[in-house]
């Protein structure tokens, strides 16, 4: 057994641990590869492994590995910061888009989206400890944002997003994604327009049996799956010149 397969099998048996802990039903999660620098024979095993999605932070190694059928067999988001003009490589060609942020890239996506004649799906990404290194809106600027959804309809969105500061000692993530959830349980309660909340994708490698006790249906692992990225890896064979 190779070492990315049985990587997969412990990612799936601490998550379904942890959903037992917390009462919930480990269906409810699904572990998504997140397969930056990883090259499409890494992707495939994980996929035959049993992965349920893979996601892309680059726009350019998303479109080179979709062109060799790198995610053949499993669907794939997009959990990279997202630049306004790269949004006409991933709309119709992604399920989800986990990273949008302001009303203007959403007027974006839906643009592309209806020129297309599709409804894209996509999480609103939250800067839970309000870091300003890192982008997403805060808590408090949530509402406004969910309340400009109504106006494109070409964008559907299904759910939160957030990547919490590092930790500091272990266990420390666990309030930024309680907090999450609570923002999460407070939004389905309400009423906006273009809004149907499913998905709370939160927990990397160091932290995702946490964020799963707290309340997240997606958890996105790198290094847990295949080991220290390389990231002398630039650009995937096949790569092109956006534009």
């Amino acid at each position: 057994m190779s070492s990315i397969t049985e990587n997969v099998r412990l990612a799936r048996a601490r998550i379904d641990a942890a959903a037992r802990e917390s009462g919930r039903d480990p269906r409810e999660i699904r572990l998504l590869a997140a397969t930056k620098t990883n090259p499409p024979e890494a992707i495939r095993e994980a996929v035959a492994a049993g992965v349920d999605l893979c996601g892309e932070n680059r726009v350019q190694e998303f479109l080179a590995k979709n062109a060799v059928n790198a995610y053949a067999g499993c669907g794939v988001h997009f959990i990279g910061h997202l630049q306004k003009n790269k949004v006409k490589y991933l709309v119709g060609a992604v399920e989800l888009i986990h990273s949008v942020d302001s009303a203007a890239l959403m007027e974006a996506i839906h643009r592309r989206a209806a020129a297309l004649g599709v409804v894209q799906d996509v999480l609103l990404e939250v800067n839970v400890g309000g870091e300003a290194s890192k982008s997403g809106v805060a808590p408090e600027e949530l509402p406004a944002l969910l309340e400009a959804a109504a106006a494109y309809p070409c964008v559907r969105v299904r759910g939160l997003m957030t990547i919490p500061p590092a930790e500091s000692f272990p266990g420390e993530a666990a309030g930024y994604f309680r907090q999450m959830h609570e923002l999460f349980v407070d939004i389905r309660r309400k009423k906006y327009d273009n809004v149907l909340l499913t998905d709370l994708s939160m927990g990397m490698s160091s932290d995702y049996e946490d964020a799963v006790r707290c309340g997240a249906t997606i958890v996105r692992l790198g290094t847990a799956l295949f080991g220290p990225r390389n990231y002398d890896i630039q650009e995937a064979p096949g790569d092109g010149t956006l534009r």
